[in-house]
């Protein structure tokens, strides 16, 4: 893959422009954020009307207008809404109001790649895509850092999409990581396959089972959440910091032991060949499909399945514990990354 940075970027090629950014999320504030930290003077937020992130945006300093009013002045127009409202969304107020030869910009490849979206020919389609939470892609800005950033072009009606891209890339603080050049499918499929795998399913499920079987025979609940919740991110900040084999050197010898002989046991061939057939459900596109047809109003049921699953995810005893357990740590609240009075 070939890697950009700042000397890379020509910041010129956005910052007398007019930048929409709709949304403002967890991406979408840090976004509007560090864009304007680095020089883009022009910044207007969409967001439909009553919703719970104006307040937010306008305290940030931003004009806030709907999403149909912040496309028709944009040149640049980010989409950093959820996945499943961007397609009715582009319909309704982003495909007849955006100007003509202006940029689409995505931090995800998701509607473009299973054209759930179909953009008009004269737009620039690019997608910049930090590789991380929007609040960490704020934080590292704010500490001098910066998020490694994908870029992508789906079409390049100008012939200045990379520019743009870049630039705006370098923007988010991600030119002083690293901009990786890639496609809009090969990003969507293995973020998807990522997060349903290991990040946030893999990690979560495992997390359950392991707390379960602590609990089950006989271990005291909170024992089970330090073992297997609370020292993940030991663990974690290790493999983030220098790789698995950092990890592994830094623990004791016998951590070390049980991981080779043990680990296996946990994923085994059979679970290899499950990872296999979520990747092959993420290609076909069914699982878009899926998740599209779960957004979709069903005698006023949408998300049913979605919301009942957050609820029971939620209500799992590992949380009460955990809630318990950490009012006697101060420091990890003082540390947070998520307040969700502010983002």
């Amino acid at each position: 893959m070939k890697v950009y940075y700042d000397k890379d970027a020509d910041m010129a090629k956005i910052t007398g422009k007019s930048i929409a950014i709709a949304g403002y999320g967890s991406q979408g504030h840090a976004h509007a954020l560090n864009l304007r930290d680095s020089g883009v003077k022009d910044i207007t937020i969409g967001l439909r009307e009553n919703s719970a992130s104006a307040k937010k945006a306008k305290g940030d300093g931003f004009p806030v207008l709907s999403v149909g009013e912040a496309a028709a002045r944009a040149d640049i127009l980010m989409v950093v809404t959820p996945d499943e409202i961007q397609p009715a969304l582009y319909q309704a107020e982003i495909r007849d109001r955006l100007k003509k030869g202006a940029a689409m910009f995505f931090a995800h490849g998701l509607s473009i790649h299973f054209k759930l979206i179909a953009p008009r020919e004269d737009l620039d389609v690019v997608m910049v895509a930090p590789k991380g939470p929007g609040h960490t892609v704020r934080s590292e800005y704010q500490a001098s850092g910066g998020v490694p950033c994908l870029l992508a072009i789906h079409q390049d009606a100008s012939g200045e999409a990379k520019s743009l891209g870049l630039a705006y890339a370098s923007g988010l603080g991600g030119g002083r990581a690293g901009i990786l050049e890639t496609t809009f499918r090969d990003e969507c499929e293995t973020d998807l396959f990522g997060e349903q795998a290991i990040l946030c399913g893999g990690v979560n499920a495992l997390v359950h089972a392991a707390y379960e079987t602590l609990v089950e025979a006989g271990y005291p609940p909170e024992m089970a959440y330090f073992e297997c919740l609370h020292e993940l991110k030991l663990i974690v900040d290790l493999i983030y910091e220098g790789g698995l084999s950092n990890m592994l050197y830094s623990v004791s010898n016998t951590a070390e032991y049980g991981a080779y002989v043990s680990g296996p046991k946990v994923v085994d061939e059979a679970t290899r060949k499950r990872m296999k057939e979520i990747l092959a459900n993420i290609q076909s596109g069914n699982f878009a499909k899926e998740w599209m047809r779960e957004n979709t109003d069903r005698n006023q049921k949408r998300q049913e399945n979605f919301l009942a699953m957050r609820a029971k995810n939620e209500a799992h005893p590992i949380e009460a514990v955990g809630v318990k357990l950490r009012e006697m740590m101060p420091w990890i609240a003082r540390r947070r990354l998520v307040d969700r009075e502010k983002n």
